[in-house]
């Protein structure tokens, strides 16, 4: 009574007034973490008798490129050699060692290949010589260096640790013309060096991210490498390359809507994009033709309906339902495009879901690296 006749507040009060000027116990308790999202697919020829180790990489980079030993090597030498790909659904990451060897992706492999992907080589160790149209790019440790899937190359490395990013060409659908102008360059400057310390930092977290990281990620690395690329005097492109990156970007989007119609020919293109027959095959040739982008779009987006175990249909009704006339074509042109049957792929469920699927139980199921690439940015 003679504290409140004094003003003052008794001691058992003290705790109450305290608790009014700071946040509750419970508001400063940490969030709870997520599960992480990456499963690596890792492939070794160091358990293969080393006679067959060779064997083994070069049916591994198949989908690729064609691989060859150096001169005067032998396959009873060995080739001890891993790779170590991470999927985070709109870019491939891949931690790889090699011995020396050479590499061509020919003329005749983008013709039978739906892969046209960028992609980016940080070398930790070795030198690689890489030509693309006569011009040969050499490049190091710590130096990133791009080129297209979907051009022809060749080029031989040293033994060598390296790190790929596989990237999606419709990624750099704005900026097209920007990196077809550097294809099978190296990349220097501040910003690639920034660009150097953000994989590396990346690389040291993949077992740790989240599935909302990924497509964050997948951003800032495109941003980055698109400032890597144009410097601010080159932003402004040619009212031409511009118009033919959105008259790309609108076929592609044209055959993506229209995968099930009947009538999906070149005609039908052009009378839609209103381009001439020439113009649109100009477009098309770094994707080995328009008939051949049409065939691979149609098979992935079936191949996405024969795993989706919610789709009860038939094979025979998606075949049809994707513009094939038979069960036979169709079996035909999976089994080449996949490495396995169409009864298979809907069996083994091989290809990952695209990234706006991604699940914190199980971001990528896929066995085949293979599978990832031709999956990647669907």
């Amino acid at each position: 009574m003679d504290a409140k006749r004094q003003g003052k507040t008794p001691a058992k009060q003290a705790p109450e007034r305290d608790r009014r000027r700071w946040p509750r116990e419970a508001n400063n308790e940490a969030a709870p973490l997520l599960a992480p999202a990456l499963e690596p697919l890792p492939f070794s020829t160091l358990e293969l008798a080393p006679e067959d180790q060779f064997a083994a990489w070069q049916a591994y980079m198949a989908p690729l490129v064609e691989v060859r030993l150096p001169d005067g090597q032998s396959l009873d030498d060995g080739f001890p050699a891993d790779h170590t790909a991470w999927n985070l659904g709109g870019m491939l990451i891949v931690q790889q060692h090699a011995p020396a060897h050479s590499y061509i992706r020919s003329a005749a492999k983008l013709r039978s290949s739906s892969i046209d992907h960028w992609y980016i080589v940080l070398p930790r160790t070795g030198r690689s010589w890489t030509e693309v149209d006569r011009r040969v790019a050499e490049n190091q440790p710590g130096k990133f260096e791009i080129r297209s899937l979907g051009y022809p190359f060749r080029g031989r490395v040293t033994d060598s640790e390296s790190l790929f990013l596989y990237l999606p060409r419709d990624l750099f659908a704005d900026a097209a013309s920007t990196l077809d102008a550097k294809n099978n360059s190296i990349l220097s400057g501040n910003f690639a060096n920034l660009l150097v310390d953000y994989v590396n930092s990346i690389e040291a977290r993949l077992r740790s991210l989240t599935a909302e990281d990924l497509p964050r990620i997948v951003h800032a690395t495109r941003s980055m490498i698109i400032a890597c690329l144009a410097p601010p005097a080159e932003h402004a492109a040619a009212a031409e390359q511009l118009a033919g990156v959105a008259l790309m970007e609108r076929a592609r989007r044209y055959v993506q809507n229209n995968l099930d119609a009947a009538r999906l020919t070149p005609d039908s293109m052009c009378r839609a994009l209103g381009v001439s027959r020439s113009r649109l095959y100009q477009l098309f040739e770094p994707s080995g033709g328009v008939l051949h982008y049409i065939q691979s779009r149609r098979l992935l987006a079936a191949h996405v309906a024969l795993s989706d175990p919610a789709d009860s249909r038939r094979i025979v009704e998606i075949a049809e339902a994707f513009g094939f006339s038979s069960a036979a074509n169709f079996s035909r042109a999976f089994s080449k495009e996949f490495g396995y049957s169409p009864r298979e792929g809907r069996i083994s469920v091989v290809l990952p879901r695209p990234a706006n699927s991604v699940s914190h139980a199980g971001h990528e199921k896929a066995s085949s690296f293979e599978g990832w690439l031709k999956s990647l940015g669907n």
